[in-house]
């Protein structure tokens, strides 16, 4: 257990060292501290803090940086956010999609990190279906989804139906099956195959089939805005290698997807900070992260990826305010 001045030291060395990002000398920190100690009992603290795994002394340099174990204690016990009211713009309730896209933007411009936001997640469902013969065997298969959203598609099925048949499946499918998932519809079909003639049960499976493939295009599972603000991050900037692993990182979207599949399932703001999400095992990336709700579900998760020296404090009224702007755009609308 760490005693009260050591708590001190330690959080004014990592508020210095986010600060400025050089390594914090003794007689730095005792300035940053307000503390009356020697250098040598500072020294004599830091050196604790060091054997500890707190902070570390990169290179051959006199003064210490934060560790992740440091930065995560010092998240845990000794940071106090303020909830501020910051200038940011409301997000209008339009299509989710873009309701989506300009939270990730708001993340990325607040913060001058990486926004990223997982795409609400709910049962694949259609409101309706309608059948078109075309020429050659060919079928317009007339997708609408219950946001109103119409999508098309072109079969090749084996039989050549009837405009009758056509009208008698989608009749039968927008009656008994619209505004069920896709899976319910699978499920139902299995049972009542049987009863209904063969070849109009094969027009409602390839139906089914060609609905999931729709809506599961809709859109991105993962939206992420800002990588190149990494750019002009020094703890990139400066090893390419640190960037390319980022970089690498936001291009295997699913590595994302695991983590924020993870954060949903806890209230409130979540801090990853260095490795310790084994999903994304960079020591040199931190996660703030929180998930948002459509009228009372949690439906999806966002947040900002920065280098392991962010300011916490900020990134999580960023975090904490854009998901309740996210969750007032998308519930309750008509």
């Amino acid at each position: 257990m760490l005693d009260d001045r050591a708590k001190l030291l330690l959080k004014a060395l990592v508020e210095r060292y986010i600060a400025d990002g050089t390594p914090v000398g003794s007689r730095t920190l005792s300035r940053a501290s307000g503390l009356e100690l020697s250098p040598a009992t500072i020294r004599n603290v830091m050196s604790d803090l060091e054997d500890l795994g707190l902070i570390a002394s990169p290179h051959t340099s006199a003064g210490r940086i934060p560790t992740a174990r440091g930065y995560r204690l010092f998240v845990d016990t000794m940071l106090t956010a303020q909830r501020e009211q910051f200038a940011t713009p409301s997000l209008p309730p339009d299509q989710p999609q873009k309701v989506i896209a300009n939270a990730a933007n708001l993340l990325s411009s607040l913060s001058q990190f990486v926004g990223v936001v997982m795409a609400p997640r709910r049962p694949t469902a259609f409101k309706q279906i309608e059948f078109l013969r075309l020429a050659d065997r060919r079928l317009l298969v007339i997708i609408v989804s219950p946001d109103g959203d119409v999508q098309n598609r072109v079969i090749f099925p084996e039989v050549d139906y009837t405009q009758s048949q056509l009208v008698e499946a989608a009749n039968y499918i927008n009656t008994h099956f619209a505004g069920l998932s896709l899976e319910q519809v699978r499920d139902r079909l299995k049972s009542e195959v049987e009863q209904l003639r063969g070849e109009i049960a094969a027009l409602m499976q390839a139906a089914v089939n060609v609905s999931a493939e729709v809506m599961s295009e809709k859109q991105e599972e993962v939206v992420i805005s800002g990588e190149r603000n990494l750019l002009s991050v020094t703890d990139f900037s400066s090893d390419m290698s640190h960037l390319r692993r980022a970089f690498e990182l936001f291009e295997q979207k699913a590595q994302l997807m695991r983590l924020l599949d993870v954060s949903s399932q806890a209230e409130g703001v979540r801090i990853f900070i260095g490795g310790e999400s084994k999903v994304v095992p960079f020591e040199d990336l931190s996660i703030v992260s929180a998930s948002y709700e459509v009228n009372g579900e949690v439906v999806g998760t966002l947040g900002v990826i920065g280098p392991t020296r962010m300011p916490y404090d900020r990134m999580i009224q960023i975090v904490d305010i854009t998901s309740r702007l996210v969750t007032n755009a998308l519930s309750h609308r008509k």
